[in-house]
């Protein structure tokens, strides 16, 4: 590839501020529109469908070309035009970078981390054309290197640089986040594919190699789902290499997919370490984050809806369909690290359980159906409050239960020949595997019944119909016996109880959630109040507190509950209902004897 091309975009980042947390981007344009070239910044990122308005953090802005500073217009709250201009125009931003997520961009003396989308800013009518990107050493800094699976060009190098790298497009360019710094690394071979796991943040003794081992086993499985006969990842296409990027926190958890490589942050109370003879409990949950990410590779970033191609990265792009692309890979993320050995089957149906259980744990569900979930994911599940049990369902975790559901019909109906697997290779075949050649245009929105009856035999309209676009519940405790599994329920304590959730709040005891229908409802107690006593004895800050409170008391008991709401002192009745059966357990069924 030759190292300049008139066509090609230039970019330079330059993390010149790293204690006020800015970065210096320039976009040179060779050619600029002869009537004034327009430039636009993304307002939402793909996998995390919410306006988000990433050019809120440009502080500055501005033109040059030929030695002269080119006027510039802002057209909305995303877009410039600059004025006419000959020759190339380098336009120069100023970013702050303090988003500490996986969405954004993140600068400070230890590391640097940005997406695309905050960063780079989009040229019109220059869209398809090739982009190259320099990274510049920030200051007073020694040893950083660059990690992304976005290719580096060969034979380039500069003194004050970390590298230079090359997409094809602009999709391409925002599709490959960068991590700089001096994290801790491990790498592993999947069927042939180098993967490359980047840790950030204060994470001492962690057990690299642990953590390489088990993942290598889950991408090893998912690559062998969807190409069980030669194993070859979609990576080999796009980039050669895949990469882990996880921000190590205190307490945080989240993961955004892109085409060959993820962006991660997970509590370190959750990662393994070389002085542990056993895996922390969270160990399990940071395995099916990984799992998780690494199966949207073929799955939303190959595997699209149809509204997604192209993404339209100034406005909403609505689609009923996040159900199946959300939906089933959480169905997916745990069931491979099952499969893959990393986790047992007892620890499988512990959190398979808990989706169940949180699924029927609001009332939302019986409101808004999968479909509505997804397409109303923008303002309504990426905007949620107090009251979203009571009015919403996750497209995640529904979503996940009906896949099983229809895995295990479709395994039950064909007697055991097929299964949700031959679907996910129709759907790899059909959509995915030649994406970036453009052969591909995505799922349309009702497609996937009979994408099923043809991948398997068995036709699953009518579940579909109901489980996604009705608000069925999915009767898993009639088809998982069909399996050798059964499901109960079973109380999580024996208290009476408000049907309310709480927390501590500024060193009192708060309102989280008030469940609809029940006791805390009907009593007038609202989310947001602070409760003081119960029954004239005062209510301490935390939630033990108040269970010291309610073992007192037997259901049907009225309770008389002082809170304030705004500072204004209520004192209510409130009757406290049984302990519900809130609780799934979903455990091998037993084999009795005559």
């Amino acid at each position: 590839m030759p190292q300049t091309l008139p066509q090609t975009l230039h970019y330079c980042v330059d993390p010149f501020d790293p204690s006020g947390h800015r970065l210096r981007v320039r976009l040179q344009i060779n050619k600029p529109h002869p009537g004034g070239q327009v430039v636009s910044l993304p307002a939402w990122i793909p996998g995390s469908y919410l306006i988000r308005d990433f050019s809120r953090h440009i502080e500055t802005l501005e033109g040059h070309a030929n030695g002269e500073r080119i006027g510039v217009r802002k057209i909305d709250s995303h877009t410039w035009q600059f004025a006419r201009c000959k020759g190339p125009l380098a336009i120069d931003i100023v970013v702050y970078a303090w988003d500490l997520s996986v969405r954004g961009a993140h600068v400070d003396e230890t590391h640097a981390f940005f997406n695309g989308t905050s960063v780079f800013l989009q040229a019109k009518g220059w869209e398809g054309h090739a982009c190259t990107v320099q990274l510049k050493h920030p200051p007073h800094t020694r040893g950083w290197q660059a990690y992304t699976s976005m290719p580096q060009l060969p034979n380039r190098s500069a003194k004050d640089s970390l590298g230079f790298f090359h997409a094809p497009d602009y999709d391409a360019l925002i599709d490959h986040p960068f991590e700089l710094g001096k994290p801790q690394v491990v790498s592993f071979k999947a069927h042939g594919l180098i993967h490359e796991m980047v840790f950030t943040g204060a994470a001492p003794a962690l057990d690299l190699k642990r953590i390489a081992r088990d993942t290598q086993r889950i991408c090893e499985a998912q690559i062998a789902l969807f190409e069980p006969a030669d194993k070859v990842s979609p990576v080999r296409d796009s980039s050669g290499k895949y990469v882990f990027m996880t921000l190590v926190t205190s307490d945080g958890y989240g993961g955004l997919e892109h085409r060959a490589s993820t962006a991660l942050i997970a509590s370190r109370k959750d990662l393994p370490l070389k002085t542990q003879a056993k895996a922390p409990e969270g160990y399990a949950t940071f395995l099916g984050l990984v799992s998780h990410e690494y199966f949207h590779t073929w799955h939303v970033k190959r595997i699209k809806p149809a509204a997604f191609v192209p993404y339209h990265l100034q406005a909403p792009d609505h689609t009923e369909l996040l159900w199946i692309f959300e939906g089933f890979t959480s169905y997916y993320d745990d069931l491979m690290a099952l499969r893959s050995g990393v986790i047992d089957q007892a620890t499988y149906l512990k959190q398979l359980s808990k989706t169940v259980s949180a699924v029927h744990g609001g009332a939302g569900r019986f409101k808004q159906s999968l479909g509505q979930s997804s397409f109303d994911a923008w303002t309504k599940y990426y905007k949620q409050d107090e009251n979203a049990p009571n009015a919403i369902v996750s497209y995640y975790a529904k979503g996940a239960l009906v896949a099983l559901g229809l895995d295990l019909t479709i395994r039950a109906q064909s007697q055991g020949r097929y299964s949700l697997d031959d679907v996910m290779r129709t759907l790899w075949r059909n959509y995915g595997k030649r994406f970036y050649t453009g052969q591909s245009k995505g799922l349309r929105e009702h497609e996937l019944p009979e994408i099923i009856r043809q991948s398997t035999g068995v036709n699953v309209s009518r579940q579909i119909r109901q489980w996604a676009y009705a608000c069925d519940d999915v009767p898993l405790a009639e088809l998982l016996p069909m399996h050798g599994f059964k499901l109960t329920w079973k109380t999580a304590d024996e208290l009476p109880g408000m049907d309310a959730t709480f927390k501590s709040v500024s060193g009192a005891l708060t309102v989280a959630q008030v469940f609809e229908g029940g006791a805390a409802h009907l009593g007038g107690l609202s989310a947001k109040d602070t409760l003081v006593a119960i029954n004239g004895l005062r209510i301490g800050p935390t939630v033990d507190s108040l269970k010291q409170h309610l073992r007192a008391l037997k259901p049907k008991d009225v309770a008389k509950v002082s809170a304030f709401r705004d500072d204004v002192l209520m004192h209510l009745s409130i009757t406290l209902s049984a302990p519900k059966q809130s609780v799934c357990v979903i455990e091998p069924a037993t084999q009795t004897k005559d």
